[in-house]
């Protein structure tokens, strides 16, 4: 059998980095470990292609040799996807589909000829089984979760590994809190599920002697769901791993109450993490008890970020604007936040219902559900009627946030109150000849022609003079600042 994996495109997006990208010649931010982890479970005779399209265009010839394609997609891939779906269809190939995209919306793609619902270490056996008998079903659905740990490593060999900026790798399914707007529990659980830390070393032993050096995403929504099998299994495995190896520094979403555990943060940082993304969502209680953010209740946020940075990690965040909770301060209370905390990566966005999500249900029980859930977390748009004001205040303030945090003034601000704060990472990064032109072209780009260049140079100076360690993380941030307002104003025209 000749199989074709087929990751649709996403969108220019907040976390596509496309524009940022483009300064060191990468075409794609990850790969698509979900199909990577596919292929190794399909038999070991079949032969298998890998196209992503974030990375090179699907070919006639691409279909003209496959037999049967795999795709797998998220919710903001959903135009691409129907898109690769009827090219397949058109060239008579049968659509084999699985991820989250097809679990949340089977029921709006009827040209899909099998699908692979939820996890596929329950789902795909028996489609193959009953493939391979000829009575293949639509559809395979489980209830279960499955154990992880007879989970194979990933089919890097598939990649065009240069074509990226990161590599990704799981270690745990599954969340123990129960965020309303969130659909990781619905998906895989409250219960953390983890891998052992011989089969993560195995996958990071086989990135590293096929050459990677660059980051690894641990793609987990909350690496620390698990803090007895983190702290006592995992990251002692990464500390003794790591002696004697160069580059490859880990990234990773963990929760707000690692701010607690000093010690779990600095084992974090001896295993390679340097970065962390966070759900803060809003500094109001009412607003985090409405969604049942527990964890963030109750907290001194801005030093709980502040204590995380000096551990050594950098915190990327996640903001929520439009909660019934919310009012017209809301707005500018976010700014305040967001600008004292020194939170560099700010992802602010209107409060959307994911489907088969608690919000979904009791918006849908309100009558407040509108149009389609994007998937796009900075496009400006909702699925949800407000509860307060009407939906042009609230995207007009909306917009107003983004336009304020993004200006070049308020975002080199924010760079230099993290790089204040932060301690370096003592991971060695190897400084490749791309990495050096990419500092070239932010001059020419963003010193020279860039609407932000006295901002772009104030900080290179006094990065140089006072944190000359974190020079190269100034130039990443500000070759970040230049795709975030790239995005925003394609969005927020």
């Amino acid at each position: 059998m000749k199989v074709l994996m087929v990751y649709p495109e996403f969108p220019d997006t907040f976390w596509s980095f496309k524009h940022a990208l483009k300064f060191i010649r990468k075409m794609a931010s990850t790969p698509p470990l979900g199909l990577l982890t596919v292929a190794a479970m399909l038999p070991a005779e079949w032969e298998k292609r890998l196209v992503d399209l974030n990375v090179r265009p699907l070919k006639d010839k691409d279909l003209e040799w496959a037999e049967l394609v795999f795709v797998s997609a998220m919710v903001v891939q959903r135009k691409s996807t129907y898109e690769v779906i009827a090219r397949c269809k058109a060239a008579g190939l049968k659509v084999v589909a699985g991820g989250p995209l097809f679990t949340a919306e089977y029921d709006q793609f009827p040209d899909v000829d099998h699908f692979v619902l939820n996890e596929a270490e329950m789902t795909l056996a028996p489609f193959l089984r009953d493939l391979e008998l000829g009575k293949a079903q639509k559809y395979y659905t489980s209830d279960e979760f499955p154990d992880i740990q007879q989970t194979p490593a990933p089919l890097w060999e598939l990649l065009d590994r240069n074509r990226y900026a990161t590599m990704s790798i799981q270690y745990s399914r599954g969340c123990p809190f129960d965020c309303e707007f969130c659909n990781i529990t619905t998906l895989f659980g409250h219960m953390p599920r983890v891998k052992t830390s011989a089969q993560i070393i195995r996958e990071l032993d086989g990135l590293y002697k096929l050459g990677w050096r660059e980051p690894v995403f641990f793609v987990d929504d909350n690496l620390i769901g698990n803090k007895k099998q983190l702290r006592g299994d995992l990251l002692p495995a990464l500390i003794k791993w790591r002696k004697g190896k160069k580059g490859m520094p880990f990234n990773t979403e963990i929760s707000i109450n690692i701010a607690d555990d000093e010690a779990l943060m600095n084992m974090m940082t001896q295993a390679g993490f340097d970065t962390v993304f966070i759900g803060v969502e809003t500094p109001d209680d009412d607003s985090l008890a409405e969604c049942n953010k527990k964890q963030n209740l109750h907290r001194d946020l801005v030093a709980d970020v502040k204590r995380i940075q000096r551990a050594g990690l950098q915190v990327q965040g996640g903001f929520i604007i439009g909660f019934d909770n919310d009012t017209a301060s809301t707005f500018q209370r976010q700014i305040d936040f967001i600008q004292k905390s020194g939170i560099v990566t700010a992802m602010v966005g209107l409060l959307q219902a994911p489907i088969g999500t608690r919000l979904y249900k009791r918006m849908e029980q309100d009558g407040r559900l509108v149009g389609s859930f994007s998937g796009d977390n900075v496009d400006g748009g909702t699925n949800i009627i407000p509860k307060i004001m009407n939906i042009e205040a609230l995207q007009n303030g909306y917009r107003a946030v983004v336009r304020t945090l993004y200006t070049p003034k308020n975002y080199y601000a924010r760079v230099k109150t993290f790089l204040k704060e932060y301690k370096a990472p003592k991971i060695t990064i190897p400084l490749s000849g791309e990495y050096v032109r990419a500092f070239f072209r932010s001059v020419l780009q963003l010193g020279i022609i860039g609407k932000e260049r006295v901002q772009y140079w104030k900080l290179l100076f006094w990065t140089l003079f006072r944190r000359p360690e974190l020079f190269s993380l100034a130039i990443t941030f500000a070759i970040y600042g230049y795709h975030f307002r790239q995005v925003m104003d394609l969005h927020l025209v």
